[in-house]
């Protein structure tokens, strides 16, 4: 009898409708016009500065909703419920026809999306698996093969509505591929532990 087994896997969360409408209204209506700095690849994609709560209130009862969210995905990582913060948040207004380039995340552990309109299926959130390695890479893609979970080079987000939320490792690579429908606002943040300890070695973090 044969039994496959998924080693290592990777976790991703996703959540349906974290955000009640209200909270969703206040921070499109109360962001979006500040989201002004223009995306260094793609003009049609624009950023605001980091938020906090001090910019705007909504996020204390943003944080209320995330954090047992981040607890809850970050035992799957690490083993351990651990308090964890939002190290930064912002929000994001992608226009018809822009795109979002290949990136990840770096100084933190886990990133989240918060979708705050509806999303084109055109426009999901793409997850593409690295390359690794410095050798020669081989593939076997044609019209015949079959695209399954452990030979497929990328992942798509199923289709998001104002609310949704999905958490996954900041080192994961991800992009957003053109826009092909109406204006698309998200709220991206990536976040921390109170602390890491390997067998008495600890590393805490803390803002400087």
């Amino acid at each position: 009898m044969s039994q496959i087994c998924g080693l290592f896997a990777t976790p991703l969360m996703r959540v349906e409708r974290l955000l009640p409408a209200p909270l969703v209204q206040a921070l499109v209506a109360g962001h979006v016009d500040t989201a002004v700095k223009r995306n260094t690849q793609d003009v049609r994609l624009s950023h605001t500065e980091i938020l906090t709560e001090q910019t705007s209130p909504e996020l204390i009862q943003l944080r209320g909703l995330l954090t047992p969210k981040l607890a809850e995905f970050g035992e799957l990582l690490f083993g351990e419920k651990l308090a964890w913060s939002i190290k930064e948040l912002w929000l994001n207004v992608l226009e018809a026809g822009g795109h979002q380039a290949m990136h990840n995340h770096a100084n933190c552990f886990v990133s989240g999306v918060l979708y705050l309109t509806p999303t084109h299926p055109s426009a999901s959130t793409v997850f593409v698996k690295a390359l690794g390695g410095s050798g020669y890479v081989f593939a076997n893609a044609h019209r015949n093969t079959r695209p399954g979970p452990f030979n497929s080079d990328k992942w798509m987000a199923p289709e998001a509505a104002p609310g949704d939320l999905i958490l996954f490792p900041s080192h994961l690579l991800h992009e957003v591929p053109a826009n092909q429908g109406g204006r698309r606002i998200t709220l991206a943040f990536n976040a921390i532990p109170e602390r890491l300890d390997s067998w008495g070695y600890a590393l805490r973090f803390a803002r400087a």
